[in-house]
């Protein structure tokens, strides 16, 4: 199955670059298969723990100047300064600015961070975080806030998306707050992506205009952006759907594309290069021949009964570059590699691995498939929750055990 899936990949990746290159901005941008560099040519890492002692990081985000904005789920959003001094800017009491709706439970909190495309001079920061401003159901937001030029104060509070699908009550598969996704980016075309998960819930995948299982693309004041090309009677802000739980988004380098990456249920984690409108296809309901508690399937069968990828009840569904064979360890946030100080890395898609406690290296070719994999062995085996590539060219790691590394490349000595 896994060979004809490959097969198949290699066409709709092929269209999915033509797509992304007629509705992006990047359609002036060459689309060649990467040359990978001899193996001996592969990095030489140096790791620093830059903030140490965090309570369950789980988002970051660099400005050109040195300063780390980072997330912390049941504490907020703070800012480590280039001189080393950390600010909580915006969450719990002790913020300076106190988000009195903000709460945190099960996966959901402050969770994804992104810094607007014109920062340097708006000094406008995005978080995707939970809220029980509304409740029955508490809901998860986009909320986009306002910092003053020295990063002490945040201010100018606007929740741009609100809404999003928030697991308010426990079930027989899982506990509240689970499945809400929460990694948010802006892309090379300058709208903001927003990846969400299915609640544990059997129809939101596929649902229509429920957020969850989605991914959105929306521009900086949360409107529906062009060229999402949702189908008739969905959302316009939905740009792909059918998603389990997306808590990795990343770009190619050469074609702009959006890759999302999601851990599977007992199977199956996949890294899917996305097309406008697409559907990802999993649909975890009405499953006749297997046990599915509170009518949820996700956990109730195999890569066959159960897919990710539901190809039979979608033949047109997005396929996946990578499955990491079959099993599910927990696959999370993801980002290209770019710049000749990744040497055979360079433009290479890295993936934290969180069950698996690794970091994986997958070479991508021209049509969007993952064509080699290798491990960051150098790297301590922890729970990668955030992959940043910074202005600087290094990498910037969040630990599920407390940690912020900063992680530069060099060629071997």
């Amino acid at each position: 199955m896994l060979a004809s899936l490959r097969s198949r990949a290699v066409a709709t990746g092929l269209a999915a670059v033509a797509l992304v290159a007629a509705c992006s901005n990047a359609d002036t941008l060459p689309i060649e298969p990467p040359v990978d560099p001899p193996a001996t040519d592969t990095p030489v890492l140096t790791r620093t723990v830059l903030i140490p002692g965090r309570s369950n990081p789980w988002d970051i985000a660099v400005a050109a100047d040195g300063a780390v904005f980072f997330t912390e789920r049941c504490a907020g959003l703070a800012v480590r300064h280039a001189n080393g001094t950390i600010v909580r800017l915006f969450g719990t009491t002790g913020s300076a600015l106190v988000a009195t709706d903000f709460f945190c439970e099960g996966q959901s909190g402050m969770n994804g961070v992104a810094l607007d495309p014109q920062f340097a001079s708006n000094r406008l920061i995005y978080v995707y975080m939970s809220s029980n401003a509304t409740t029955s159901p508490r809901t998860n937001r986009v909320v986009r806030l306002q910092l003053d030029a020295g990063y002490s104060t945040a201010s100018n509070r606007t929740d741009i998306v609100t809404g999003l699908a928030f697991k308010d009550v426990g079930n027989g598969v899982g506990g509240s707050g689970a499945h809400s996704g929460g990694r948010i980016r802006f892309g090379p075309d300058g709208f903001l992506y927003i990846g969400t998960g299915d609640n544990h819930s059997a129809t939101l995948p596929q649902h229509p205009t429920n957020l969850g299982g989605k991914v959105l693309r929306v521009t900086t004041s949360g409107a529906a952006a062009s060229g999402n090309n949702a189908p008739a009677g969905f959302d316009a802000r939905i740009y792909t759907y059918g998603h389990r739980n997306v808590q990795g988004l990343a770009f190619h380098p050469t074609t702009g594309q959006a890759f999302t990456a999601e851990h599977g249920p007992n199977h199956s984690d996949e890294v899917t290069p996305l097309v406008a409108g697409g559907n990802a296809g999993w649909d975890p309901q009405n499953r006749p021949a297997l046990t599915c508690p509170s009518n949820y399937c996700g956990y109730a069968g195999s890569p066959t009964s159960m897919p990710m990828t539901d190809v039979v009840r979608f033949p047109s569904a997005m396929l996946p570059a990578w499955t990491n064979n079959n099993t599910s360890q927990g696959t999370g946030p993801a980002v290209f590699l770019t710049g000749t100080q990744w040497r055979a890395w360079n433009g290479r898609l890295a993936v934290g691995v969180m069950g698996g406690t690794r970091l994986a290296i997958l070479t991508i070719n021209g049509s969007g498939v993952a064509t080699n994999e290798t491990s960051a062995t150098t790297l301590p085996a922890v729970r990668y929750r955030a992959l940043t590539l910074g202005p600087d060219g290094a990498l910037y790691i969040a630990t599920d055990a407390g940690e912020i590394w900063r992680v530069t490349a060099a060629a071997a000595p």
